[in-house]
């Protein structure tokens, strides 16, 4: 098994998405079995505290990743160069999105009390989000929802995946009636 690991890590290490067990099992011809033991055996590996990369379950697939807690040390250098921190609004405006989606721009403005255009345009320039549809009333107004790479950024396999909201936090995302 040490051999199928072993190839299955490298396959990781050469692609920058995650990727699926199919698409692991295709490249390397192994089973799908034989795929989920060698990541279950790359997983535990990995987990060892001498080691400096974690296998993650991101946007459903399989990435290598530095540690999360190796990151801080590491993204100054490594990180995209065009990712700068989100601004407070930018941040509030894609938390609406995350948890409310699919949302129009008239409700996120409505959730704000805010004009969203300048965030939605800097949030889409970023691949945090996109256009999912068009909501079925008059005017068709576009909707908006996060992408993987959303999901990549903050390390969650699905948007099921974020933290829950408790009560008062669940009732700022709601629009008023």
């Amino acid at each position: 098994m040490e051999k199928e690991t072993a190839l299955v890590e490298a396959v990781l290490y050469l692609e920058t998405e995650p990727v699926s067990e199919d698409f692991i099992a295709r490249v390397t011809g192994f089973s799908k079995d034989v795929v989920l033991a060698a990541l279950e055996n790359l997983k535990t590996r990995c987990e060892g505290p001498d080691f400096g990369l974690e296998l993650l379950h991101i946007s459903g697939g399989w990435m290598i990743c530095p540690k999360k807690d190796l990151w801080e040390s590491l993204k100054d250098r490594y990180g995209k160069k065009t990712e700068g921190r989100l601004s407070r609004a930018a941040m509030e405006t894609l938390s609406i999105i995350a948890y409310s989606q699919p949302i129009t721009r008239a409700e996120i403005e409505a959730i704000r009390g805010a004009s969203p255009d300048n965030m939605i345009r800097l949030l889409m320039d970023r691949d945090l989000i996109k256009e999912v549809g068009k909501k079925d009333v008059p005017g068709k107004p576009v909707q908006f929802g996060t992408t993987k790479e959303f999901l990549r950024l903050f390390r969650l396999n699905s948007i099921a995946d974020l933290p829950k909201l408790d009560e008062p936090e669940s009732g700022r995302f709601e629009l008023a009636r």
